[in-house]
């Protein structure tokens, strides 16, 4: 172990390549734990310790961080939620993990411990088969971009990609010269995971319209109609998100509708219809359990409901 004559601040951006190269992590993770890291860096600064060294950080300063996470409001006088305080947490650990993995002398990551309450606030936000209905119909098909965006929302709520697994596809990964009424299709998420995604016949023939109408070269599935000078004109996520805010107003539907949405309502479609947890975690990349299991809201509620219909005492005298 050496100690680093380098401030912490300093550090944070071979942390991010080490995301990248050594743990694999996606471009959105490492952006997260980027943003994250700011609010670190914001706290340094006001404290007149910007230079402050890894092996100088100890468990107190730890504690006046989460203090300063705690009290800590926003323009409109907005605290931070417990579950929003624990990414901020969960950054920094990482951060130190990162020290330890490249042998510097530092605070271990374990000091940074996270409330154990915290996720009692996670909720899960889905729309239930009505309100996808709406979104669905949404987009008007008969121009290009509205027949792309038609795509995009079938395809999300068909397959339970992520956004950034769904802007990464190409054309040329879609081969459809056989008459099969769906489509299964190898993509790599998180963690340079693959998994196999399956595409339904509905969102099968919406694809193969889409398609039909691409006369360009470019190889991007998904590609913005506008500036079509680029060599590459992929279809950017923060777009995506703009464009099912869009729809989600004109379909009258919850306003915290994002693509990840449609991946929550389709872990709960299928939990609904009796898949269990395992299968699920297969179908979304999940690589522990632990993660599947924050849509049991629905298993929950499904006993809570057959419980009260079957043995709610009302036949005992």
């Amino acid at each position: 172990m050496e100690k680093s004559k380098k401030p912490i601040l300093e550090h944070i951006v071979d942390f991010l390549d080490y995301c990248e190269v050594e743990r694999g992590l996606s471009s959105k993770t490492q952006e997260n734990y980027n943003h994250y890291l700011k609010k670190f860096s914001t706290w340094l600064s006001s404290k007149n310790r910007q230079g402050l060294l890894p092996a100088d950080f100890t468990a107190q300063d730890v504690w006046d961080y989460r203090l300063y996470l705690s009290r800590h409001q926003d323009k409109a006088g907005k605290s931070l939620s417990k579950l929003t305080q624990n990414y901020y947490l969960i950054a920094l650990r990482a951060l130190l993990g990162y020290f330890v993995a490249k042998d510097i002398v530092s605070l271990p990551p374990e000091k940074v411990t996270l409330p154990k309450d915290a996720d009692k606030e996670k909720t899960i936000k889905f729309l239930n088969l009505e309100q996808i209905q709406k979104l669905l119909d949404a987009p008007d098909a008969t121009n290009p971009s509205g027949l792309r965006d038609k795509v995009i929302l079938e395809a999300l709520f068909s397959t339970g990609l992520r956004i950034a697994e769904l802007i990464a596809l190409n054309k040329e990964q879609f081969d459809f010269s056989s008459d099969k009424k769906d489509f299964e299709l190898s993509v790599i998420g998180k963690g340079s995971r693959a998994r196999t995604v399956y595409f339904s016949e509905r969102a099968l023939e919406w694809l193969k319209k889409y398609l039909n109408t691409r006369k360009d070269k470019q190889k991007a599935l998904f590609i913005n109609y506008r500036g079509r000078t680029k060599e590459e004109n992929r279809l950017t996520s923060r777009s995506i998100e703009r464009m099912m805010k869009k729809y989600s107003i004109k379909a009258g539907i919850p306003l915290f509708t994002t693509p990840h949405t449609l991946r929550h309502s389709y872990a709960t479609d299928l939990l609904e219809q009796g898949v269990d947890l395992r299968t699920i975690q297969e179908f979304l990349g999940h690589k522990n359990i632990v993660t599947t299991q924050i849509y049991t809201h629905v298993t929950n509620k499904r006993l809570r409901d057959i419980h009260r219909q079957f043995h709610s005492g009302k036949n005992l005298k």
